[in-house]
């Protein structure tokens, strides 16, 4: 009896060792990905037109920026999932006030901080799809914010989320830049460019790389869309400003974005996307 109560103990004392080495290895390769310095490419900062200039801040909205770091870019709490993370954006006021275009260019489409580190949750994989005037009347629209507002607190990552990072399922953003620069939504021609360049620089971030599907959150799924193909131009149109679909149940993030970023689309661009996106359904396999 006592020598079975030796292995039990045995045992008991063997799995502890794996669950403490288990843990260490978690946080030691998380705290690693997340303290990392990346090694960023000069930016090309290109003259952006007066049109582009003038547009700014509709883009601003259009792309999410003002949906993740508040009214104002002064910063906010935007995610928050117990034992998962809680993530504030920080105050972009404070930061454009000494950090040089370059440095704002590598954050938005590298994935690089201002301060050197790999970025966790900013969307720099399908904003590095944008082109360089593009970034050029972004920046200059972030940098006509007055500043104001204080510093928010840094990300706190919970246990299932750096057990996300630490097995690869959370990338930091540099990797998927790197990913999302290898994988492109399918280039239908001429005809098609403008949606596809809004599809791939705004729906991508939610809908993958190839715009085949994601999971924007944990166990949130995206479709596919080749969705869209089940939509006349009017159901598509509602979808963008309302977020409604066509089978009128609510979508928990997409009544929220439609709202908030895609509800700023013009008709045109809208239109353009829809041709896009229908069309790419027609011709998938």
């Amino acid at each position: 009896m006592r020598t079975a109560l030796r292995w039990v103990g045995y045992f008991a004392g063997f799995l502890f060792l794996l669950v403490v080495l288990a843990a260490a290895f978690v946080w030691i390769v998380s705290s690693n990905a997340l303290t990392a310095r990346a090694d960023a490419h000069s930016e090309t900062l290109a003259a952006a037109s007066p049109a582009q200039l003038a547009d700014g801040r509709r883009q601003l909205s259009i792309l999410g920026c003002v949906s993740c770091h508040g009214e104002g870019l002064r910063g906010k709490l935007f995610f928050d999932v117990p034992n998962v993370a809680k993530l504030y954006a920080p105050n972009l006021t404070l930061i454009a006030a000494h950090a040089d275009d370059q440095r704002l260019a590598r954050a938005i489409r590298q994935g690089v901080g201002h301060d050197g580190r790999s970025l966790f949750v900013m969307p720099s994989a399908q904003y590095s799809r944008l082109t360089d005037s593009e970034i050029a009347a972004l920046i200059h629209a972030i940098r006509q914010q007055p500043r104001g507002g204080t510093q928010t607190p840094p990300i706190s990552v919970g246990p299932l989320g750096r057990i996300g990072i630490a097995t690869g399922k959370f990338k930091m953003q540099p990797d998927l830049v790197a990913e999302y620069a290898e994988r492109m939504p399918a280039d239908l021609g001429a005809r098609f460019a403008q949606g596809r360049h809004l599809a791939m620089t705004n729906c991508a971030e939610c809908h993958g790389s190839t715009l085949a599907g994601g999971e924007p959150e944990p166990d949130l799924k995206a479709p596919n869309l080749s969705i869209v193909g089940a939509y006349d131009l009017p159901k598509f149109t509602r979808l963008m400003r309302t977020g409604v679909p066509a089978s009128g149940r609510k979508l928990k993030l997409m009544d929220e974005i439609a709202r908030n970023d895609l509800s700023h689309y013009n008709d045109q661009e809208i239109a353009a996307l829809y041709a896009y996106l229908h069309e790419r359904a027609q011709r998938a396999p």
